[in-house]
């Protein structure tokens, strides 16, 4: 018996990518699938997008404080076991859903699991791929103890089970730039991180997306949330990785 899975899709003003972000959802064809998009409020014509969907999806349209927010708001509808988020611009691979049904069905202890994940540029073009390698790296030694030093876990690639809402909570809105690095940190404090050797989801990345326009106040943030569970050696290890990581993406990463 596959688990029922719920899916927020988080987006404002994603006409231009929104439309494959849903497809790739609905056309994984898995048997028991709940679709949330929570719209902050678009002016381009994104309504008109989702009124297409309106049978096969729910959503609502309406301002919000932000990502974060808008999430929350997802994590506090959903009805499904297992639940995840898909910003507006990614895409998840085909079947990946179903790997991931098969196998909180076979792992009932596992509350939360990641697979590995695509960089994609604009036009969907694989692009990154040495970052993609490298957290594939760290993904496959399976010690968690690492996340403290670096964020390997992709984001779209990640699903855990919705009773962790109730005991882990909501995601805290003061690391806007790296809500899900302290979700996954705090989930790991109980529950080991399950690991799925399949490509699950592909990432996008352009100029305007947080990723690329914004690394440093991404990797600010998460050094704020690695000071609340690292060791003094694990903090000055991050530290190191950050500084290094962010100089990769300003001076090289995103000149390409």
């Amino acid at each position: 018996m596959f688990p029922k899975i719920s899916i927020i899709v988080p987006t404002l003003n994603q006409a231009r990518f929104i439309e494959e972000t849903i497809q790739s959802v609905l056309t994984q064809k898995y048997p028991n699938l709940e679709v949330i998009v929570i719209d902050g409020g678009s002016t381009d014509n994104t309504i008109e997008i989702l009124k297409k969907y309106t049978g096969s999806l729910t959503w609502i349209s309406e301002p919000d404080k932000g990502q974060v927010d808008a999430i929350n708001k997802g994590l506090k509808l959903v009805t499904g076991e297992v639940v995840a988020y898909l910003n507006s611009d990614d895409v998840y691979t085909p079947n990946a859903l179903l790997t991931v049904g098969k196998y909180f069905s076979e792992h009932p202890d596992t509350q939360i699991v990641t697979g590995k994940c695509i960089n994609i540029d604009e036009n969907g073009v694989e692009t990154r791929a040495l970052i993609k390698l490298y957290k594939n790296f760290w993904l496959k030694l399976r010690i968690d103890r690492f996340l403290t030093v670096l964020d390997y876990v992709s984001q779209p690639s990640t699903f855990w089970r919705s009773g962790l809402i109730q005991s882990i909570g909501l995601f805290d809105d003061q690391f806007r730039n790296a809500m899900d690095y302290d979700y996954w940190l705090r989930i790991i404090q109980k529950h080991k991180l399950g690991f799925i050797n399949k490509y699950l989801s592909k990432f996008r990345i352009y100029p305007t997306s947080i990723t690329s326009s914004n690394s440093r106040a991404q990797y600010n943030d998460q050094y704020r949330v690695a000071s609340r569970y690292a060791s003094p050696m694990e903090l000055f290890f991050h530290k190191i990785h950050a500084d290094i990581s962010c100089w990769i993406y300003e001076n090289i990463a995103n000149r390409k």
